[in-house]
């Protein structure tokens, strides 16, 4: 690994991990269902960006690029079907708050 790309990837990874950290935050501390989506989001985009880097690095961007399709693909259906759930949820409790979530049976 050369200086440059060392340097570049190193930069990079520091927005990965706060990006990270952001998503789990939101994961964990928030009641709502579309913060929870939101650091969801964060974490996937901070796993594609991380794949990117490391792909540019080592050099190897055609599995790169597939592995980043592959995960983009992942998540429009993760987003999608967290969306209608969401949507369901607030329809039935009339709330997003994730503490209603225990009322639901069946």
């Amino acid at each position: 690994m050369s200086g440059e790309n060392l340097q570049l990837f190193s930069v990079i990874g520091f927005f990965v991990l706060m990006m990270s950290l952001a998503g789990l935050y939101c994961l964990v501390v928030t009641r709502s269902l579309i913060r929870a989506i939101i650091g969801l989001e964060l974490l996937i985009k901070a796993v594609t960006l991380l794949i990117i880097a490391v792909g540019y690095v080592t050099g190897r961007t055609g599995l790169t690029q597939s592995l980043v399709i592959t995960v983009i693909v992942i998540e429009v259906v993760v987003m999608a079907m967290a969306g209608g759930l969401t949507l369901r949820i607030y329809k039935h409790n009339g709330s997003l708050d994730v503490r209603l979530l225990k009322r639901l049976k069946g």
